[in-house]
């Protein structure tokens, strides 16, 4: 892969980034801001960076990373990802999103809304569990001992396969956790989410962002992808 488009410049659209350019990957970012807004973080990202309009990050390069609010997603237009493999971060934050009748009632996870929400986007659910500034600390090079894996999840084998040889240049290995009706095994509260990264996974969550991490390699996340509980949604506050 030598371009990645990115749609979102938030704190994972940015930690991304930051991965991309260091792994030689192009990377074309975009926000609901404008290009304008970016001059700051293309910068810093240095010269493999470019500042875009939505639309020219979503046709860059061979994938899209999407990285948006949940409701959000409506105001991506609905052809602009058709074909395309995506990597959806996103996650259902009540807090930030309201009650969302659909997810609440669990009748579809998370990326099988958005799925519903972006027609013929091939989307992978990847880089939804673990916190932005956690994804540089645990980045590694390929032969790492301690490199750390993500689980991914989608509908189409070719995405799946395009998204793990992304994630895998990166900086991490990946384990399958199914198709999009099973992310559910990796979203927030789960037994996959945030704190398996934690070198003291039982934190309290409000000591969460101040602990520091730790190697997960794949065998452990394949075990606690298979150990995870389904959350009730409706009782999700955060």
């Amino acid at each position: 892969m030598s371009t990645l488009g990115i749609i979102g410049s938030g704190q994972i659209g940015s930690a991304v980034a930051r991965l991309a350019v260091a792994a030689d990957i192009d990377v074309v970012i975009a926000n609901s801001r404008g290009p304008q807004s970016l001059a700051a973080l293309v910068e810093e990202l240095g010269s493999r960076a470019t500042a875009g309009t939505v639309k020219q990050a979503a046709h860059a390069g061979e994938a899209t990373l999407l990285s948006i609010p949940l409701t959000a997603y409506s105001s991506v237009p609905a052809d602009l990802l058709r074909g395309r493999t995506v990597l959806d971060t996103g996650n259902y934050y009540p807090f930030r999103d309201g009650r969302i009748a659909e997810l609440d009632s669990e009748k579809v996870t998370t990326t099988e809304l958005a799925q519903q929400l972006l027609p013929g986007a091939l989307l992978v659910k990847a880089f939804n569990n673990i916190l932005a500034h956690h994804i540089p600390q645990l980045a590694r090079h390929t032969r790492a001992p301690d490199r750390s894996a993500l689980p991914i999840a989608g509908d189409d084998p070719g995405a799946k396969a395009r998204a793990a040889q992304l994630i895998e240049r990166l900086g991490f290995d990946t384990v399958d956790a199914g198709t999009l009706s099973e992310s559910w095994r990796f979203e927030p509260e789960s037994g996959a989410y945030i704190q398996i990264y934690l070198n003291d996974p039982d934190v309290p969550v409000e000591r969460i962002l101040q602990t520091p991490t730790a190697p997960l390699p794949a065998d452990k996340l394949r075990a606690a992808l298979q150990a995870s509980q389904r959350v009730k949604v409706a009782e999700r506050t955060f």
